[in-house]
């Protein structure tokens, strides 16, 4: 079986594209560096490599096209005359002419140049041939951009084409435009060709595929063809004359007898009349279609002498082929509205299709090899007596139990079907109980769990019992109450009350210590003093902390004072040298001399240098303690470089072997990069 699957064809790119492609694979899969100091010969060599490499890229794609494309000469004539039809074999064959031209003066492009090379003697004049032998290829290319952008629309059209075997079982509807054709087929096979109500809605071929007596059949939906001279037909037409010609199928000639189509029983007939050579040996079938709108007796005498004349033509097809042919084979009527014949139209063109094909078998010489291996054997009778069939009894009685069962059993469907359908039918689920009596299926009571019945466990006073037990419950929370009271001056004695008055007063007391020793500094954490707004904590203060933990308190306070006398005397301190009224005003806006000054005295009021040793550091001098600081500087300095690093910093942080990490790739192994 010869199947043309053009979905395979490589896409072709139009000519800039198809330079950039080669260009770049060149880029890539060749040498980049040459120096002035190589030899001549490797300077020669280095470019007489980029210039066939080039040619051979070129060749390769260029062959591709050329070899995937059908030829049309080499595939069945069908498909020969539709590519015709569809894309002008002319236009086809000088594109793929055009193609294979430029493959071969790219060849000798490349030659010419190869040689030129071989005497370069520099690596200017090297680099100039090859640049000229690169642009050569590239203008024979872009002069061939028509052509592949025409080659490249084919190829997108022939991707779309159906995929119909030309040498399979056939079945090929055709007519007027709007007389049923994909109607039809739709009923008949799972292909979904779209059905409009106006004419030429099927603009191309059309494949389904359907089943008869286990064997498949392919059916084509052709466009409508107009009854008009050859030359006047367009491609929509000349697809289906294409098809109807070279195809071997069983033909259905669809007539439209009821005239909605827009064409009369005459022009269909005068189209039948034009085109019946094309039926020359091919089972033919005439389908009156619409017969749900007009009845074929209901015709005019002319129009009926005119589907006679049909039958007559397709009768002498069926006569012609060795078949007996009788009237009720090549005409049926049928409905694709109300599917009324649909079936009937579909299984006769099958039996006509595969007889015509046994047939045909049966004449070929292949049959003469095989009929020697055959012996069908022929009992022969050994007297005149009659001697009938004899069933045993018990046969017939088996038989007869088996068919009254099956005539008793109701399924679920036919119960549905009998009350009243979906919907309305709800199926009994309790029939199918296994209890002791049947009669205890439609009862409410008592309920089926696990195969048991749950009124055998149910206990007759459980009523009494809930009761019992709800007046428990009520008595259990009257107590619950009754221990749950609060004490209240009602009930005590003028003793008793006075003492649950002191009782009270002491337990405020305590709750107003326990809140204001929760808000004392003992039970704070210490507080900076830029957070210190409200002055609560003072020298003295501090005094009495550092006393209670054994250290003298007087250095801190003294300092403490004393920075915060100086800090009080700098507005006077800091004064304008140009005012003589000595009066203490602050300058809204101080000038920048002052401003450094200010800044400067600040920092030495409170700085010290790094290397300082301060007493209770553990360190011996300032050169330890400058050696610690570079030393912990150190540690951490890796943790602050992983934490400075972006997901966009591609860094190597150790050095790695330069021949994996610069340069081109070379051929072979990359995974060690």
């Amino acid at each position: 079986m010869v199947q043309y699957n053009f979905k395979k064809i490589t896409v072709v790119p139009n000519g800039k594209d198809f330079i950039d492609i080669i260009l770049s694979r060149t880029q890539r899969q060749t040498p980049t560096v040459v120096h002035k100091g190589y030899a001549i010969n490797r300077l020669r060599q280095f470019y007489m490599r980029k210039v066939k490499y080039t040619q051979t890229n070129f060749h390769e794609k260029l062959s591709t096209i050329i070899d995937e494309f059908p030829r049309l000469g080499d595939i069945h004539p069908f498909y020969g005359d539709l590519l015709h039809v569809l894309y002008n074999k002319d236009h086809y064959k000088l594109a793929l002419g055009q193609i294979n031209t430029a493959r071969n003066l790219i060849g000798k492009i490349a030659k010419d140049y190869v040689k030129l090379l071989k005497y370069g003697d520099s690596l200017y004049r090297c680099k100039c041939l090859k640049v000229a032998a690169l642009g050569r290829m590239c203008t024979v290319v872009k002069r061939i951009g028509p052509s592949l952008a025409y080659l490249e629309q084919v190829r997108q059209h022939m991707a779309r084409l159906p995929s119909i075997d030309p040498n399979t079982r056939t079945i090929l509807i055709c007519g007027y435009p709007n007389v049923g054709k994909s109607s039809f087929i739709n009923k008949i096979t799972r292909a979904d060709v779209d059905v409009q109500p106006y004419a030429f809605t099927t603009k191309s071929l059309f494949v389904g595929h359907t089943d008869y007596k286990y064997l498949r059949y392919q059916v084509i939906d052709t466009p409508g063809i107009l009854d008009r001279p050859f030359e006047d037909r367009n491609i929509i037409e000349m697809c289906s004359i294409t098809a109807l010609a070279h195809l071997r199928a069983a033909i259905l000639f669809f007539l439209d007898i009821s005239g909605s189509c827009g064409y009369t029983i005459a022009q269909q007939a005068a189209l039948f009349q034009s085109i019946k050579s094309l039926f020359l040996n091919k089972p033919l079938i005439v389908v009156c279609n619409k017969t749900d709108l007009q009845p074929l007796d209901g015709l005019s005498e002319e129009d009926m002498k005119l589907v006679k004349e049909m039958k007559a033509e397709a009768l002498k097809t069926a006569i012609g082929q060795g078949g007996e042919g009788t009237e009720t084979d090549v005409l049926l009527t049928m409905s694709a509205l109300t599917e009324e014949g649909v079936i009937a139209v579909k299984n006769a063109a099958c039996e006509r299709l595969l007889n015509q094909r046994v047939e045909i078998k049966m004449k070929s010489k292949k049959i003469n090899d095989c009929l020697n291996r055959f012996h069908v054997a022929i009992p022969k009778p050994r007297d005149q007596k009659e001697r009938p069939v004899c069933i045993p009894p018990e046969v017939l009685e088996a038989r007869a139990k088996q068919a009254a069962a099956e005539e008793k059993r109701k399924t679920e469907k036919d119960l549905e079907e009998e009350n009243g359908g979906a919907g309305v039918y709800s199926m009994n689920l309790r029939k199918h109980y296994i209890l002791a009596d049947d009669e205890w299926k439609e009862d409410i009571l008592p309920e089926i769990l696990d195969g048991h019945n749950v009124y055998d466990f149910i206990d007759p006073d459980i009523l009494h019992r809930v009761e019992e037990l709800e007046r428990e419950e009520g008595l259990r929370q009257a107590e619950a109450e009754d221990d749950d009271f609060e004490i209240d001056g009602t009930e005590l004695t003028p003793e008793q009350q006075e003492a649950l008055t002191e009782i009270r007063r002491k337990k405020s007391l305590l709750i107003q210590q326990h809140r204001i020793k929760k808000s004392t500094a003992e039970s704070r954490p210490i507080v900076a003093r830029k957070f210190d707004k409200d002055n609560q904590f003072t020298t003295e203060r501090m005094g009495r902390q550092l006393s209670s933990l054994g250290i003298d308190p007087s250095l801190a306070v003294n300092r403490m004072r004393s920075r915060s006398a100086s800090r009080k005397g700098r507005k006077r301190e800091r004064s304008p040298e140009g005012r003589n009224d000595g009066m203490d005003v602050d300058d809204d806006t101080p000038s920048k001399k002052q401003r450094t000054s200010r800044s400067m005295s600040r920092a030495r009021s409170v700085s010290r240098p790094p290397h300082e040793v301060v007493p209770g550091e553990g360190l011996r001098d300032s050169a330890q303690k400058i050696k610690a600081i570079g030393l912990a500087r150190k540690s951490v300095k890796k943790r602050n470089k992983n934490a400075k690093r972006g997901e966009a910093d591609r860094v190597i942080p150790n050095l790695k072997p330069k021949h994996l990490y610069a340069g081109k790739r070379p051929k072979g192994k990359t995974d060690r990069r």
